[in-house]
């Protein structure tokens, strides 16, 4: 008997170090970001790690961390084996109680390691990067936005140059050091760089190694408020590419984000304000929507600057997509798929344009993450907005469910049309009861990949 606990504990454990491994690594490793993920629901979303199924991705790093951590586990096993039964299965107990702490305490261990390869290889990166002196380096940042600017201007200005981006979603210092060892040549004439970070001093870390001479400001809202512990220091974080920038450079900012236009004002060196309205042909292209219209502008004013001229940025903006694509799904049904990720001016930004189209609304959606100290008040104002557009909203977390139902029904949304389900079959046969041919699904942030196959044809 004994012995049988012995073996199911360890199972238990392994899947329980599965699934912290697979957390940490969502988590980009952030310290910040993991504790994040522990802002409401604790006890609720320790317990859940026992009995959900996660594996992270098996990088070489994984493999290490987790063979590491079942090896421990199998010495602590050996090394409590022989106590009397009573102390014996009091440990375990305790033991699995312990596994975050256990895994995250492997984990940081191997930080150690992690942090001087890291190192390595930003310096690596650097030296490459300053042998090509006449490369441009164009560097974007912000609180939302930065994937699409970076995609909407390096098909522009493709147009005449040889242009090198990051990998769509690439945002990190070793994958943006990686790009420039694996792909960085000769007959690059631009490199296109997003830079996202997490707390202060990431962006001018960066900043250091690829040398940029344009910046561009996306946008600054309450993302990752959470791990930056305030707005100011999300401001402060976000300005340190311009402040990286040359004499000689130029500075770009989103004049429609209060907070860009406010760095706008200090900023010394040449700058401009992009405005969707300051551009004198029409920017929407066929496969493009509202929503990406600052993006957009940015991207455009930056390849004007360059020497694009309107013919060919007029024939790229037929060319490009938006990453946001209305999918036909079941039943007729038209789903907007905006299910990589979000934040609030995103969500907003879809809700005002489900605002326009016809048929029921529907939205699916989990709570926000990382919003800090503003998380209960930006929930609120995104349900008033629910509650405004919207028909029917299922939410597929119970973190802010509180705040996004009481802002709804401040909007005059009824009890029994803002729903929390947390099981995808579920969901989908509430949408296949409620909708019709015609009616409008926004799918918003990660929502279950399950519940996205049923929906769409």
């Amino acid at each position: 008997m004994k012995l049988f606990i012995t073996i199911l504990w360890f199972l238990v454990f392994t899947k329980a170090f599965f699934f912290w491994a697979w957390l940490w690594q969502l988590k980009e490793y952030h310290l910040g970001r993991f504790k994040a993920h522990f802002e409401t629901q604790k006890i609720r979303k320790i317990i859940s790690s026992f009995y959900r199924v996660k594996f992270p991705k098996f990088t070489k790093k994984v493999i290490v961390i987790v063979g590491f951590g079942v090896l421990s586990e199998g010495l602590i096993l050996v090394s409590i084996y022989g106590l009397e039964n009573k102390w014996f299965f009091l440990l375990l107990f305790l033991l699995l109680l312990l596994s975050i702490i256990i895994s995250s305490l492997i984990v940081l261990f191997f930080q150690i390691p992690t942090y001087f390869l890291r190192k390595k290889i930003l310096t690596r990166a650097a030296k490459k990067r300053e042998k090509f002196e006449n490369l441009l380096v164009i560097g974007i940042t912000g609180s939302y936005g930065k994937t699409s600017t970076k995609e909407f201007l390096a098909e522009i200005l493709s147009r005449k140059y040889n242009v090198l981006k990051t990998p769509k979603h690439v945002n990190a210092e070793i994958g943006i050091a990686k790009t420039i060892l694996n792909e960085l040549k000769e007959d690059y004439q631009i490199f296109v760089c997003e830079i996202g970070a997490y707390e202060r001093g990431k962006i001018r870390e960066v900043c250091q190694m690829i040398k940029p001479k344009i910046g561009i400001l996306t946008g600054i809202n309450e993302q990752h408020l959470s791990t930056f512990g305030s707005l100011e220091n999300i401001i402060k974080a976000k300005y340190e590419l311009i402040e990286s920038l040359p004499e000689d450079g130029l500075a770009v900012f989103n004049g429609e984000n209060e907070y860009c236009r406010e760095l706008f004002q200090k900023t010394k060196i040449q700058k401009i304000l992009s405005k969707p309205s300051q551009h004198k042909f029409d920017l929407t292209g066929k496969n493009l929507f509202p929503w990406d219209l600052e993006n957009l502008s940015l991207a455009v004013t930056v390849s004007e600057y360059l020497g694009i001229d309107k013919i060919k940025i007029e024939k790229a903006l037929q060319d490009l997509e938006s990453p946001i694509k209305i999918k036909k799904g079941i039943q007729g049904l038209n789903i907007v798929d905006s299910t990589y990720s979000a934040n609030p001016k995103s969500v907003v930004s879809h809700l005002n344009y489900l605002r326009g189209m016809e048929g029921k609304k529907v939205i699916v959606m989990p709570c926000l993450i990382e919003l800090g100290e503003l998380t209960r008040e930006v929930h609120k104002r995104i349900g008033e907005k629910i509650g405004e557009v919207c028909d029917l909203a299922v939410i597929t977390t119970r973190d802010y469910f509180k705040e996004l139902k009481a802002g709804a029904q401040k909007s005059g949304m009824p009890d029994d049309k803002i729903l929390l389900v947390e099981k995808p079959k579920q969901i989908f046969e509430i949408i296949k009861n409620f909708c019709s041919a015609g009616d409008v699904i926004l799918l918003e942030s990660r929502v279950p990949q399950t519940l996205v196959k049923m929906l769409i044809e």
